[in-house]
């Protein structure tokens, strides 16, 4: 049997090395034609899931082919849940400005308060919209100041309940403690569970 194809649905290169990571020796080829250029659609569900559905169906029905799409964000309980959905555009498009306004205004909340969840909602969607979805949640809390030379985005701020940050982890360890990795592992059962790897609706 051939490999099935999936076609990712991010223009993010992070996210592309860690799907492309997650999904090695897994039996199936993942594509990623879409990475550095502008993004597939605007995210503007209401959930996680409505954003990366909307992503996949948009690649799926552009290319013919099963797309592969997430939806994440980081969620700070004293910040009543935000950046959350908005994560990747809290008020830049630049990481590091996004990192700078979450730290600026925790600036004043003690440790024990900075209590935070990483999320990520991935869906496998075909071209006549069938879906397979799956989530992934790790648990932390909001460091004072970035520390870490791995990962993205968020990843140099949530600390892990050893005290590391995701972004001091290898790609490797992240891959099976991060809320991406978690998320890929119940995709890939859910879709054993069916039978399928993603060849059909």
């Amino acid at each position: 049997m051939s490999e099935p194809t999936w076609v990712l649905a991010s223009h993010n290169p992070g996210k592309a090395e860690e799907f492309r990571r997650l999904f090695a020796g897994k039996g199936i080829r993942l594509e990623l034609p879409y990475v550095g250029r502008a993004p597939v659609v605007e995210e503007t569900g209401a959930t996680y899931y409505d954003n990366a559905r909307a992503k996949g169906l948009a690649v799926a029905r552009a290319t013919g082919l099963p797309a592969l799409a997430d939806d994440s964000g980081i969620e700070i309980d004293a910040l009543d849940g935000r950046p959350g959905l908005r994560s990747a555009e809290y008020v830049s498009s630049d990481p590091w400005v996004n990192v700078r306004t979450v730290l600026a205004e925790l600036m004043a909340v003690p440790w024990p308060a900075r209590t935070a969840r990483m999320r990520a909602v991935l869906t496998l969607v075909w071209p006549d919209g069938s879906t397979v979805a799956a989530e992934g949640v790790v648990e932390g809390r909001v460091g004072f100041v970035p520390r870490g030379q791995f990962g993205f985005g968020y990843d140099p701020i949530f600390v892990l309940p050893d005290g590391r940050t995701l972004a001091q982890i290898p790609p490797e360890e992240k891959d099976l403690v991060g809320h991406r990795g978690r998320a890929a592992r119940l995709l890939l059962e859910r879709l054993a569970a069916r039978g399928q790897r993603g060849t059909s609706g």
